[in-house]
């Protein structure tokens, strides 16, 4: 199960219909998790604040979200989601792939905007805060693929794709500068590992493993995750396999020893006493009580 996959599996406002791959996820910090960890995917994501605030980090660089802020995120680029201590936060995750806007031969907008965004040769302003220059004119596209999604009327389809390419027209004086290349080499690097994270948490993964994914030494490779994700590899390891691991109890009734093996922890013991001291409880109490404990 990858970030993508479990927030996917939340309660889901609008369903995308069969081949229309188009979807507006409802999620809740903390009541659905308090984290959601640095990942990337190849679907373009739009966040919208509802209520509340957090922090959402955009190819590392963080910044403060709150009720009305939208924060665009296009395919391939490093994002995180995250509780601010205290506070709480809803938000709608609208997730599509851009393929349902792109012309199948190439036409003017598929060569000349939309490839380019897919490859990650453009991309925008990340963040539209509340009474900011452009949101009000995105705000009212996200507005109404809101409406058209509250009944799905026959069509529908026809009036989301308007919406969206509305919402990419409003974006067109938002494009940035190409990243520096040295800087979208390091993201590249990250993104590999992350992924193979998110792949193979339940297989033994070794510091030296990470390194040869990133093709650094062993030493420079430690250097270069924390200097980048501000933690060190074997402790984000760690505390994505306890997030999962949590997921798994909420939403499996699987035994606890073979979520701890599922999630790669191969001794029990200190499964149960790293999720306690993550969690503040062991697993069969989170398992019995999850309304009280967040997922993170």
């Amino acid at each position: 199960m990858d970030i993508l996959e479990y927030e996917r599996s939340q309660e889901t406002k609008f369903h995308g219909h069969g081949n229309f791959p188009f979807n507006i996820y409802l999620c809740s910090i903390p009541l659905d998790f308090t984290v959601v960890h640095t990942h990337w995917h190849n679907d373009m994501e739009i966040v919208y604040i509802k209520k509340g605030m957090g922090t959402i980090a955009v190819n590392l660089c963080p910044f403060e979200v709150s009720q009305g802020d939208i924060v665009v995120i296009p395919p391939g680029q490093l994002h995180s989601i995250q509780q601010i201590p205290g506070h709480s936060m809803e938000y709608e995750n609208i997730i599509f792939q851009l393929s349902i806007l792109m012309a199948p031969k190439g036409d003017l907008c598929t060569t000349e905007f939309f490839h380019p965004l897919r490859q990650g040769k453009l991309s925008f302003d990340s963040h539209y805060p509340s009474g900011s220059l452009h949101h009000s004119g995105l705000a009212e596209c996200l507005d109404a693929m809101d409406e058209i999604c509250k009944s799905f009327p026959p069509g529908y389809q026809l009036a989301i794709k308007g919406q969206l390419f509305t919402f990419f027209y409003r974006l067109r004086s938002c494009i940035q500068a190409p990243m520096p290349r040295q800087r979208n080499k390091s993201l590249d690097r990250l993104k590999g590992i992350l992924k193979y994270v998110e792949t193979n948490y339940s297989e033994k993964i070794s510091i030296d493993d990470a390194a040869r994914i990133c093709n650094f030494s062993k030493s420079h490779f430690m250097k270069f995750f924390k200097e980048h994700m501000t933690i060190s590899f074997t402790d984000y390891l760690n505390d994505y396999r306890l997030t999962i691991a949590a997921r798994f109890l909420s939403s499996s009734e699987d035994t606890i020893a073979n979520i701890a093996v599922e999630t790669g922890f191969g001794n029990l013991s200190y499964f149960n006493r790293s999720f306690k001291r993550k969690y503040q409880c062991t697993p069969t109490e989170f398992r019995k009580k999850p309304q009280k404990y967040s997922i993170s």
